[in-house]
């Protein structure tokens, strides 16, 4: 389990730094954050969770990015040295704003209570 989750850790973090030195897609734009990546226990997929922030239209970088996937597939497989190397597919991870969004309801909430 250990090593699983070290794996995890270490794709995020060279898919973190693939994304923000090395893609070259004009469409990937704005703040991207990787939040999280999950692999199968076979390594055969990896789901990546990102969150973007300063672009108008979130989807259509979702989907350069997901274009690019192979790119970065070819890249974390020079970075961390893996028996196999998962197919990559991004998703957007939309808890950070969902957390500011209720903690604002909670907000008016205590707001009209006094």
């Amino acid at each position: 389990m250990q090593r699983h989750q070290r794996l995890e850790e270490d794709s995020r973090v060279a898919i973190s730094e693939i994304i923000a030195n090395h893609i070259k897609n004009p469409e990937v734009t704005g703040l991207i954050s990787v939040t999280k990546v999950s692999v199968t226990p076979d390594q055969k997929y990896a789901k990546v969770f990102v969150s973007i922030y300063n672009v108008k239209n979130k989807h259509k970088v979702l989907n350069a990015l997901n274009s690019s996937s192979s790119f970065v597939r070819y890249e974390l497989g020079q970075r961390v040295h893996l028996r196999n190397v998962p197919q990559i597919t991004f998703e957007l991870d939309d808890s950070l704003e969902y957390g500011a969004h209720m903690d604002k309801l909670l907000n008016q909430i205590k707001e009209t209570k006094n």
